[in-house]
């Protein structure tokens, strides 16, 4: 509550203070030629004020009739052509806020004799006009300062973020759902995954200049991502020569117990100790800029940590955790280099890998919750190593015209997980071991073709993608005494997609209005070859299906400081193959995962309108969005009534027919002065769930009902970022998530406190950080759930209480 609280009082105070408003340079080009089309060279290019005030800015045209003049803000100009034995002519020029680079085509001047001597010298003067801090559809984030992430990961960085929550395994939700698309310097990746969301917690926050959340991508990304797009942007500089550099962090977590342990010989890991060695180099030339990056961390973790009460109709409840006790140690390596051919050609090359390898273990009794009588104990060991290879291949060429330019890039991506399972029971039933090995290769390859031209008023964007994906499956059982393993899957599976996409964008911007049009269109081939000893699905499945995505911005400019907006597009979301995968996990026999090859893509419609303010020391953004969601799939809770021994309930996926989410989201920060820092986030949204029956098929046909259920909720956060004598920042960020619904039940409220400390040593040349999350331990969460034939209390206070110590140094 007091969490709450606070965050309530503080984001309301930022959104009456406003927010650090934001500047954002242009350029503007073109060529000045006669009326024959004849280059004119040194003629004179002036931009004034719209209102015909004194020159801010100018150039002089190059030999070949071009020029370009940069560092212009938004706003109303006028530029003036002149130019020896030529007639002056002017022309009004509209910047915005969308574009940042204007061609204004031949500019053709009539011949004139002129007394007056040319101008030779070109007075600047002048100031830029403020833009606003936040633009339509898309916040950016800068890393800079941010001490509280010190030493964490990306996704501890996106914890902060307005309208972004975090959910089991890493998942991230962008106003309420997880169909986010993550990319890494605007491409999809292996790292991240490809229309799915991994490996966030393999990028060091240390190497991230800023993140983009977009919740309105125009027709140039792909079409997936219901909720929106969040762009991961690493740092890069264009210092010459040798440079960089490298950080050390050592840290300790899960210091105090949300809760006690089930008692287990083993029980659960806590005072966790973390190192992490990181380092980024850079050598950079006048036409060749090149990086290395490595990091190697170890860690003793605790990424899971679930108790469970089930409560079936029966009357009989059984309590349980399940401890993931987890020794790791992670590799990456990545190295590319950008090379200037000349003044129109750069060839880009980088390639990467990312591998880790964990053992983890688990104790877990089963134990009658009315009498403490143990009814079973199983207890495994898992051996997994994870991994992907990454190859990126660029070529861009610049026309004469800033800003025009072609690009191709074809990728190569190979990801792998090789995971071992050794099971192992103790129980009235019997005493046995089994034993399952999964083996997963993934070979992605997309080609992306990408066309850009500037015009007098916006730009156009066009472009061509295919991708190919293959992931074939190996899975080996090796089973016990009265084995537990579900008999009859088969030894293997095999998932592949296919997208072939084209789309067109275009942008117009005026002094009243921005349009931006675009469209995708998609055609998409999925096939899931199943094993023919599998008994649980009649057959294996394929389908394809072609698609329209378009996507419309309207933005009406009602003074210098307001803008209003308006969304709309569709998106589609398509399960990958671990949402597909037909092998059980059985870390938890008897609350078990599983994923369903019949899955199908879910599609939305996508409507949102936006307010945006600049105050005279920053700004706030108010957006309200509805989300119209066909087929939406998540894991839903069935009792599973072949085991005549156990009481188990499959977690598995499904398509659940219906849904809605809309809301609210409120966005502001300020300065105060040169010592505080304050931003703050507040997103209300409401889920209705239609009610739905579900057909599952495994392990026998049964039916599922959905019931209709509707509730709302609300997230808020606040940033705070004060600078201290000394050189001192420190960084204190609130999180709250209020209470909300899920499709068979409730999940409660959680929330958590992070702080960072940070201060200058070795004369400015190096820097320790203190960082801490979740200081109170308050971030695990609980679902409540209401199944058929059953209730159950899910709880995963896993490892988010974590303190770490960086020092890291620049040369």
């Amino acid at each position: 509550m007091f969490v709450r609280d606070i965050l309530i009082s503080g984001v309301v105070a930022a959104v009456f203070c406003g927010a650090a408003s934001a500047q954002s340079d242009t350029i503007i080009s073109g060529v000045v030629t006669d009326r024959a089309g004849v280059p004119i060279p040194s003629a004179t290019v002036l931009v004034s004020t719209g209102d015909g005030g004194e020159p801010l800015t100018g150039a002089l045209t190059a030999g070949d009739g071009r020029f370009t003049v940069a560092g212009l803000a938004p706003g109303e100009y006028r530029v003036d052509f002149e130019a020896s034995g030529f007639a002056p002519f002017s022309r009004p020029l509209t910047i915005g806020d969308k574009n940042n680079i204007y061609d204004l085509g031949r500019i053709a001047l009539d011949a004139q004799e002129i007394a007056d001597a040319p101008r030779d010298e070109i007075v600047v003067q002048g100031e830029r006009r403020n833009t606003l801090g936040v633009e339509p559809g898309k916040s950016t984030y800068s890393m800079e300062g941010n001490t509280a992430r010190a030493g964490g990961t990306v996704l501890d960085a996106l914890k902060a973020m307005p309208g972004v929550t975090l959910e089991q395994d890493g998942k991230v939700r962008l106003r309420g759902s997880d169909r986010v698309v993550i990319l890494l310097d605007g491409k999809q990746s292996g790292q991240t995954g490809y229309g799915e969301q991994k490996g966030l917690d393999s990028i060091p926050a240390d190497s991230i200049d800023r993140i983009e959340i977009i919740t309105n991508p125009s027709s140039k990304y792909d079409a997936a991502g219901m909720a929106g797009v969040i762009n991961i942007i690493y740092k890069e500089d264009a210092e010459l020569g040798f440079h960089g550099d490298v950080s050390l962090t050592g840290g300790i977590g899960q210091i105090s117990r949300r809760k006690d342990d089930v008692p287990s010989p083993l029980g659960s890991y806590n005072n966790n100790p973390r190192g992490v060695f990181s380092t980024n180099l850079r050598y950079n030339t006048e036409n060749v800029r090149s990086y290395l990056r490595g990091e190697f961390m170890i860690q003793r973790d605790l990424p899971n940590n679930e108790f469970t009460t089930r409560f079936y109709d029966s009357g009989l409840a059984i309590r349980s955790q399940v401890p993931e006790n987890r020794k790791q140690k992670k590799y990456i390596l990545k190295t590319g280099a950008d090379w200037e051919i000349d003044g129109s050609n750069t060839l880009s090359l980088s390639t990467g890998i990312d591998y880790e390898h964990h053992i983890d273990r688990a104790e877990i009794p089963f134990v009658d919750a009315a009498t403490g009588q143990e009814l079973r104990f199983w207890f495994w060991r898992e051996d997994e190593g994870t991994g992907n290879f990454n190859i990126d291949l660029g070529w861009e060429h610049a026309f004469a015209s800033p800003g025009h330019k072609l690009s191709v890039n074809a990728q190569y991506t190979r990801a792998w997980e090789d995971e071992a399972y050794f099971l192992n029971e103790i129980s009235p039933v019997r005493t046995g071991e089994d034993a399952t090995h999964l083996v997963a290769r993934e070979n992605i390859f997309p080609v992306t073709v990408d066309y850009v031209r500037p015009l007098p008023s916006g730009r156009i964007e066009a472009g061509l993608k295919a991708q190919w994906r293959r992931l074939p499956i190996d899975y080996d059982v090796t089973p016990g005494v009265q084995s537990v393993i579900y008999p009859g899957l088969g030894d293997h599976s095999d998932w592949r997609e296919d997208i072939y996409a084209a789309y067109g964008n275009y942008v117009r911007e005026k002094s009243r209005y921005t349009a931006e049009i675009g469209v995708r269109v998609e055609q998409t081939s999925v096939a899931y070859d199943l094993p023919a000893q599998n008994i649980y699905y009649p057959s294996s499945d394929a389908y394809d299906y072609f698609r329209v995505y378009p996507n419309t911005r309207l933005t009406w400019h009602l003074s210098d400081s307001d803008n209003l907006s308006a969304f709309f597009n569709i998106r589609v979301d398509r399960p990958g193959e671990p949402e597909l995968r037909i092998f059980p996990k059985y870390d938890d026999p008897e609350l078990l995962k599983v994923g369903n090859p019949y899955l199908r893509p879910q599609f939305t419609k996508v409507y949102e309108v936006s307010y945006q303010h600049a105050f005279a020391n920053g700004s706030a953004s108010l957006a309200g969005f509805y989300r119209d969601i066909d087929d939406p799939f998540t894991r839903v809770f069935a009792i599973d009534g072949t085991n005549a021994t156990y009481d188990i309930i499959n977690r598995i996926y499904a398509n659940t027919g219906h849904a809605k989410n809309y809301g609210v989201e409120l966005i502001a920060d300020r300065k105060f002065g040169d010592f505080w820092d304050v931003s703050g986030s507040f997103d209300w949204y409401r889920i209705e769930i239609d009610p739905h029956v579900i057909d599952l098929l495994f392990p026998v046909p049964r039916q599922v009902q959905i019931n209709a259920s509707s509730g709302s909720t609300w997230d808020a956060k606040l940033n705070n970022r004060l600078y201290l004598p000394a050189g001192i920042e420190l960084n204190v960020t609130g999180v709250y998530y209020a209470a909300r619904n899920i499709s068979q039940g409730r999940q409660d409220a959680r929330g958590s406190v992070d702080l960072g400390l940070s201060r200058p040593v070795m004369k400015g040349r190096a820097e320790l950080v203190l960082a801490a999350t979740d200081i109170f331990n308050t971030f695990g969460y609980r679902y409540r759930i209401d199944g058929l034939g059953f209730d159950a209390i899910y709880e995963n206070f896993y490892q988010t209480q974590e303190f770490n110590l960086s020092f890291k140094m620049t040369f």
